[in-house]
Formats: C-alpha cells, sequence, structure tokens
C-alpha cells in the first residue's frame, strides 16, 4: 500500500516498501522543501510527478548508475569534445539550465519540472547542494544538466540539448571532473538508451543503498567554482 506522507515529517517508508508496478514508487505527498529534498536523496529516492499530481517519490529496482571509471565516449564524439567547438562550465547559470530542462520536449506532453521543482532546486544550489553545467557555442547557451551532489555521489537529474551532441559533451566533461574528485558513483534513476550508450548500467536497489551507506558522508573535495 501506497505511504502518504506527513506535511510536518521529513522522514520516508524503508526503500523494500517500494511497488513494484509501478515499479519504485515509494510514497506520495509532502512537500518539496529543500531540507525534504535533502532527505529523500540520502534516503535513495527522488520527486518525479507530472504537473496535477500529488508528490510522487520514487525507488526503483535497477537503479540506473554510471560509474566514473566505465565513462564511453565515442570516437565521434571524443573528437568533437578535440575540436572545442564547445566551451563547458560549472554553476555559472544554474537557474537557466534548469529553466531550459524544463521547457516542452517533441516527444512529451507537459514537463515534470513544474515551477516548485524550479524553485525548490533553486534553493538547493543556494546551499551548495545542487550544481549546473552549461555547454556554450560562444556566448550562447547550447545545452546542459543539473544534479546534487553530497560526498562522493552525484545524482543526475535532467539534461538538455540545442545543439548536437551539446548535452553528450558536457555529461561526458562532468564525469571526467568527477572522476578526479574522486567520486565513487553517478546516479542516473531510470535508463535511457542515451544514458546506456556513454557507459551507465543497472544495479540493484539493494546496491544502489550500500553505495549510499558508503559513500554519502565521505569529504567533498569538488571545488565547483573553481
Amino acid at each position: 500500500m501506497l505511504t502518504w506522507l506527513h506535511r510536518d515529517l521529513l522522514t520516508f517508508p524503508p526503500l523494500a516498501k517500494a511497488l513494484q508496478e509501478p515499479n519504485g514508487l515509494l510514497a506520495a505527498g509532502g512537500d518539496l522543501s529543500a531540507d525534504r529534498l535533502v532527505a529523500a536523496y540520502r534516503h535513495g529516492c527522488f520527486p518525479w510527478f507530472s504537473e496535477g499530481q500529488p508528490i510522487l517519490w520514487w525507488s526503483p529496482d535497477p537503479r540506473t548508475v554510471l560509474f566514473p571509471d566505465e565513462l564511453h565516449v565515442s570516437r565521434s564524439l571524443e573528437k568533437t569534445i578535440r575540436q572545442q567547438r564547445f566551451r563547458v562550465t560549472f554553476d555559472k547559470d544554474f537557474a537557466a539550465v534548469i529553466k531550459a530542462c524544463a521547457a516542452p520536449r517533441t516527444y512529451a506532453d507537459g514537463t515534470w519540472i513544474t515551477a516548485t521543482m524550479q524553485t525548490a532546486y533553486n534553493e538547493l544550489h543556494h546551499r551548495g547542494l545542487a550544481h549546473s553545467v552549461e555547454v556554450w557555442d560562444g556566448e550562447q547557451l547550447v545545452g546542459g544538466l543539473y544534479g546534487l551532489a553530497m560526498g562522493q555521489l552525484f545524482f543526475g537529474e535532467s539534461m538538455f540539448s540545442r545543439a548536437d551532441n551539446a548535452s553528450k559533451v558536457g555529461f561526458v566533461t562532468l564525469v571526467r571532473q568527477l572522476e578526479r574528485w574522486g567520486f565513487a558513483l553517478i546516479d542516473c534513476q531510470m535508463p535511457t538508451e542515451h544514458l546506456h550508450s556513454l557507459g551507465a548500467s543497472a544495479i540493484s536497489r539493494l546496491e544502489f543503498a550500500d553505495y549510499l551507506d558508503q559513500h554519502l558522508d565521505q569529504p567533498d573535495i569538488a571545488a565547483w567554482r573553481g
């Protein structure tokens, strides 16, 4: 049975209580306060819902992740990176990145990145927990992604692209930097062909929870604005 969260309590049900169908639905309700979002990621779940729905919290099994040392870069993508057509920055314009990620897509109706969701993650950015990757063609923002960094884990949320390979260049740049910073894992949440082409794989929910236990409270040496 689905658990409904109390607005005044930040606790979540055990991950083992997530539904099998739809896969990973753990709880509903609550709010999108910064403190609740931090508690959710630390617990192993994330919000994902459409406009007009209650807030839904998910912990799918299996979980799609990418280990930094398993990143796969095709020859053509590596060539694009070497050509330096794009310039990549971190945390230069978080608000613009999440707004672009929320924009309508040709293959989807509406967006799950609602105005309330954008406000919540902007607050996490101001707290130093949410970060953005910007991909520029000259002075034009043509791609990017955002997510949360806690300990030695990065929780990816969404990406966008307005030019061929722009989001891929941003993602590869991020993964290589995270590896240099000693990050153990990148949470990609749900499987996509795009992510699997870059080296993402699936692990069990239990194994994902073990990574949370081992790496959430490790020292974070990332210098996002450096």
